[in-house]
């Protein structure tokens, strides 16, 4: 895990910024190593093997690889949030509900206790 741009990075993700699919660019920022190498070894490869399989590779590496993130993470709770997300959007979403469910009990809890008849708000001033 490193920490680049403001958030954290970790994990092999497409660049928003590629030329094709961002599958270099994305894999050269996740090796620290510069982005025209990526595609000059890409093209290299390519030459070699005829093209069509690297091309076919690069294509399926595409479909393999999750999308850069729009805004950088801040946490490392951020970044699970996201892969959760990509993974399974209905694992992500139930773990939003759970969040706001415990968000909105608390708040009730707290209500609650405002409230009450038993809150004596001249003794908290007083505090």
């Amino acid at each position: 895990m490193r920490h680049t741009n403001g958030g954290w990075r970790r994990g092999l993700y497409r660049s928003r910024r590629g030329m094709v699919l961002g599958v270099c660019r994305g894999l050269a920022e996740h090796l620290d190593f510069p982005v025209f190498w990526m595609r000059v070894i890409f093209v290299v490869v390519a030459l070699l093997t005829s093209v069509l399989p690297a091309v076919v590779v690069y294509f399926i590496a595409a479909l393999l690889m999750k999308p850069e993130p729009v805004i950088p993470f801040e946490t490392e709770s951020d970044r699970e949030f996201y892969d959760s997300y990509t993974t399974s959007r209905s694992l992500a979403i139930h773990r939003l509900k759970r969040t706001f469910e415990s968000l909105d009990r608390r708040i009730r809890r707290m209500e609650s206790i405002v409230t009450s008849r038993d809150f004596n708000w001249d003794e908290r001033l007083k505090q």
